[in-house]
């Protein structure tokens, strides 16, 4: 028996089982590039020789403060800037790009399972990214990941969950799965963040932003659905108290993820819970396991 993952496995229950105690609703927010998927787009920068020169997103995470500050070795190239329109590739130009290269891109291991959680469950997420293609373009990417069933997407569980939550709701039964499917896309969220007048070089300010908007949403979708799910259980509304939903957002770039959760951690009713995403990982339940198996292990 492999013991570290049996522990891994027991502790993240036992996480779970409290964070739904405490918690009503759980929502998700996903960053895009090297969080869910490893796209191959890259951003476009410049050489001392004229030359253009691609550079990955999951590198970009790591240089994009010091790209035409000063001048560095990447890939062979002495990098001294941007090319011309250097996300060419992540903006409405590079949409159909976009969809053919979620068909085959590698998956992000960690963050991906809370993906597939979120969806087959038919539970409301939203993507936070700084690309700049069209919200509508993202949309249709995620549809086109259920229908492909692609690395555990099933559409036939979210069918159910979503016939399940109607009846919640006491809305009308519908039988059409792909409109059962598209009104439920409609209600989560796409937020291209360098869409329009956004910086893809510096995307914090509009994920902050865009968090705000999404949290603000969940509340009060969350109260809507809790009092919904009480009256059909118990018919307990006059005693009604409604639990506050959590919001977990993972991104790879730490900058994103440390200015996000420095931002919302000040928030007295802060329901956002904030995971750094590396090598298939996701830091904060990776630092939780490691300081529970010291505690076993001092015992």
């Amino acid at each position: 028996m492999n013991y570290s993952v049996l522990t891994r496995q027991i502790i993240k229950e036992m996480v779970n089982e409290v964070e739904e105690k405490k918690y009503g609703v759980k929502y998700y927010a996903f960053d895009w590039d090297d969080n869910l998927m490893k796209m191959p787009t890259q951003i476009i920068l410049m050489s001392e020789g004229g030359d253009e020169v691609g550079m990955s997103t999951e590198d970009f995470a790591e240089y994009r403060t010091d790209i035409g500050k000063t001048p560095f070795e990447y890939d062979g190239e002495t990098i001294v800037g941007f090319a011309e329109n250097p996300f060419r590739f992540f903006g409405t130009q590079g949409d159909s790009k976009f969809m053919r290269d979620i068909e085959n891109a590698p998956l992000v291991r960690g963050p991906w399972s809370d993906f597939i959680e979120a969806i087959n469950n038919g539970s409301v997420f939203s993507i936070i990214t700084a690309r700049g293609h069209h919200p509508n373009t993202l949309k249709k990417g995620v549809l086109k990941l259920i229908l492909m069933g692609r690395g555990g997407l099933d559409k036939e569980k979210l069918v159910e969950s979503l016939i399940r939550y109607r009846e919640i709701m006491g809305l009308k039964p519908i039988k059409d799965e792909n409109w059962l499917i598209r009104d439920y896309l409609d209600r989560c969220k796409f937020y291209p963040v360098s869409y329009g007048a956004g910086s893809a070089t510096n995307p914090e300010e509009g994920k902050v932003k865009a968090m705000e908007e999404f949290i603000n949403y969940v509340k009060r979708m969350s109260i809507r659905l809790q009092k919904k799910e009480y009256q059909f259980i118990n018919d307990v509304s006059n005693n009604f108290v409604p639990k506050m939903p959590m919001v977990g957002f993972s991104d790879d770039d730490i900058r994103n993820v440390e200015v996000m959760k420095k931002h919302f951690e000040k928030k007295p009713d802060n329901i956002l819970r904030t995971y750094h995403t590396k090598d298939d990982e996701k830091t904060m339940m990776e630092q939780l396991v490691k300081r529970t198996i010291l505690k076993i292990k001092s015992k």
